[in-house]
């Protein structure tokens, strides 16, 4: 049985396909609903729960695992299924009161329904069950290194927790705390990982994307339980603030009354082909590669605004990364990444179109890649470093998504070359690589978001990238980087201080790509010459 112990704080207790959330609080336990940005002081079902002896004293929680909370005098609450929360145990009285102020206490027997429809349950029965859904689901975790076991299990739960029933499949959301529905490319970083477990479970993600596809070829933004985003007229609040100290200037501008789409950066292919080279299924391919084609289409048709073969985000949201201070120069913008995943997505059609029997398309695909490259590098590329441009000028702000054309592996050689330089001097390569904004840039905030934090699928897609531009030793430091920032960090962050390698204050627990790419990144690893990985070791 796993040893993962939840703190019923950052890491509640909670279950697959459950919406109920159980957490500490001063006096007693919370049992909340996750509910679509929304917070849980909104969506309080139970306060104030506690078990207590004969005297009515409140018995503490001896510990709290995947499969049960259990109280110091044995008493034990569980998940009977996904709605149904049972508290059970003999020789005590639990109490709890409810967000109209009605309060209840009572004896305890066997057990007792807190939430869900009504029925009889058995504590042995209860359990049992618990335990070999937990041990089922552990049994597929890909074997890791000792020193990374224990982060890695807490990774695996969190994949699990955040699977939940979205529209007609199980999707795996970003995190309980708020972030209910699948985002685009959330969803794209999760199937990675759940490749590993179950491919048809990573396919159900790609297809939740797919499945809602726009007329145009566009991906949604976000597929929640009220339907879609796919459009907005609206700006981060941060972006927002910023855009209005720029008004008069050169691409300075607000956004205006019409919707803009919104979408998240195509990696859709790219995550398709990972999930065939794990567990090959020409059905699944022959299926979505119209609809990849599309999709990779749209960017051309809807999203290059002056024609030029280099499309551009339309908006902040669509980037990704909300509150980058790119966007401090207006909201339409055309940073190095877009473009270089677009060559990277050009290569996966053009393999998926050769396992299909389809060598016509499979050659045009590879040639669209070639020039595609060619035109990022005449176009953009200033002999020192790929210029992000902003309202079609350029723009001088630094940050790494300079360096994501590595992930085309198609740069000449001292292009790459100059790109590994960059990201391996004091601009990027500190403690904890790798800042999303360069630390001498003067926009750089370790702790603002995708202002200077440390990000997981950042360094994913860099450390990929590496590897694809022949530069494995680098690609092995930023892998062993990052799995040690994270193993001693304490918990599965969204995003973390690349100064001290700690959680960021603004960053929510039990982030699903967090725990998505760190499983991935450890599995497989080989053993260290010592017996531990050590961050602090390892020479920039």
């Amino acid at each position: 049985m796993s040893t993962v112990q939840l703190d019923l704080v950052e890491r509640p207790f909670t279950e697959r396909g459950s919406r109920l959330l159980v957490t500490a609080a001063p006096d007693g336990l919370r049992v909340a609903r996750a509910e679509y940005e929304t917070p849980l002081d909104a969506t309080t079902e139970l306060t104030a729960l506690a078990v207590r002896d004969p005297d009515g004293r409140p018995v503490p929680v001896a510990s709290a695992t995947p499969s049960e909370v259990r109280f110091a005098n044995g008493a034990s609450l569980m998940f009977a299924d996904p709605t149904t929360l049972v508290l059970s145990g003999r020789r005590a009285h639990a109490s709890w009161r409810r967000p109209d102020g009605t309060a209840r206490t009572l004896a305890l027997t066997d057990c007792h329904v807190l939430t869900g429809p009504p029925g009889t349950w058995s504590e042995q029965t209860v359990r049992a069950a618990a335990e070999h859904r937990w041990q089922r689901w552990f049994a597929h975790l890909p074997p890791v290194r000792p020193d990374l076991a224990e982060r890695a299990r807490m990774a695996w739960w969190t994949l699990a927790v955040n699977l939940l029933p979205i529209a007609g499949r199980e999707g795996l959301v970003p995190s309980k705390y708020g972030y209910l529905g699948v985002w685009n490319w959330d969803a794209l970083f999760h199937a990675v990982a759940l490749r590993h477990a179950s491919p048809a479970l990573a396919r159900d993600q790609i297809m939740l994307l797919l499945d809602h596809q726009l007329p145009d070829g566009q991906l949604p933004d976000v597929v929640h339980e009220h339907g879609v985003l796919a459009e907005t007229t609206d700006l981060p609040r941060s972006d927002l603030a910023r855009l209005s100290e720029h008004v008069g200037r050169a691409n300075g501008v607000l956004p205006s009354a019409e919707p803009v789409p919104v979408t998240k950066p195509p990696l859709a292919a790219w995550a398709v082909w990972k999930i065939h080279r794990t567990d090959p299924d020409l059905p699944f391919l022959a299926a979505v590669y119209p609809k990849l084609v599309r999709a990779h289409t749209w960017w051309f048709t809807a999203s290059d605004p002056d024609g030029d073969g280099l499309p551009e985000y339309l908006h902040p949201y669509s980037s990704g990364l909300d509150d980058s201070p790119v966007w401090d120069h207006g909201p339409r913008a055309e940073p190095p990444d877009l473009n270089s995943y677009l060559i990277l997505q050009a290569d996966r059609l053009a393999d998926i179109a050769h396992a299909l029997g389809l060598p016509a398309d499979a050659a045009r695909w590879r040639a669209r890649a070639a020039a595609h490259t060619e035109l990022l590098l005449t176009r953009r590329w200033d002999g020192t470093r790929f210029r992000t441009l902003v309202g079609g000028a350029p723009v001088d702000v630094r940050t790494v998504l300079d360096l994501m054309p590595l992930l085309t592996g198609r740069l000449p050689a001292e292009v790459a070359g100059a790109l590994e330089r960059e990201l391996r001097s004091a601009r990027f390569w500190g403690e904890h690589p790798v800042p999303t904004v360069a630390f001498d840039d003067p926009a750089f905030d370790p702790d603002a978001m995708w202002r200077g934090p440390v990000w997981l699928n950042v360094n994913y897609l860099l450390i990929e990238g590496l590897r694809r531009s022949g530069f494995t030793a680098t690609a092995d430091e930023l892998r062993l980087r990052t799995l040690a920032m994270v193993r001693d960090a304490g918990g599965l962050y969204e995003y973390w201080n690349p100064l001290t390698g700690a959680r960021a204050p603004r960053a929510t627990s039990g982030f699903g790509w967090s725990a998505a790419l760190f499983v991935d990144l450890a599995a497989d690893l080989p053993e260290p010459a010592d017996d531990r990985l050590d961050a602090g070791t390892i020479t920039p």
